[in-house]
């Protein structure tokens, strides 16, 4: 394969990758928060208990926009905040109840409407995709190395 080949198919591959997230973002309004506190949460729920900073630097925020995110998300009581057992002056973020049947659904939603596209794909297309899906979390998890 040519050099500008593979500028091609990462061309390709970045623009439909920016599509898809935005496709599967429209069925997240049912949810009653916007994608960025949707994202937050996300980390809080698969993270579980996180400091503001930490929750920052995985969402590549600073923390003042982080700190009102939090404040949204608690709001909603989608996420609570607790002082630390073993440093009292440092504050965690742990996901609610609520927040993780909320996070739950919103993956249910977008994993649905996949999931019909998928099923109107061809036995081999779809043989293609699930071999491309491999490809895609090879280079990754080579990316976040």
């Amino acid at each position: 394969m040519k050099e500008n080949d593979s500028d091609r198919l990462a061309e390709q591959l970045h623009s439909t990758a920016i599509r898809l997230l935005r496709a599967v973002r429209r069925v997240d309004q049912s949810s009653g928060s916007t994608a960025p506190r949707l994202s937050a949460l996300s980390v809080v729920v698969y993270s579980g208990s996180i400091t503001l900073g930490e929750l920052a630097e995985a969402e590549q925020v600073r923390p003042p926009t982080m700190t009102r995110i939090v404040k949204a998300l608690e709001e909603q009581q989608l996420i609570i905040k607790t002082k630390d057992a073993k440093d009292g002056r440092i504050i965690r973020i742990s996901a609610t109840t609520k927040g993780k049947k909320v996070l739950l659904q919103g993956r249910a939603r977008r994993i649905r409407l996949l999931s019909e596209q998928i099923r109107g794909l061809a036995v081999d297309e779809q043989a293609k995709l699930g071999v491309a899906i491999l490809t895609l979390q090879y280079m990754v998890e080579k990316i976040c190395e």
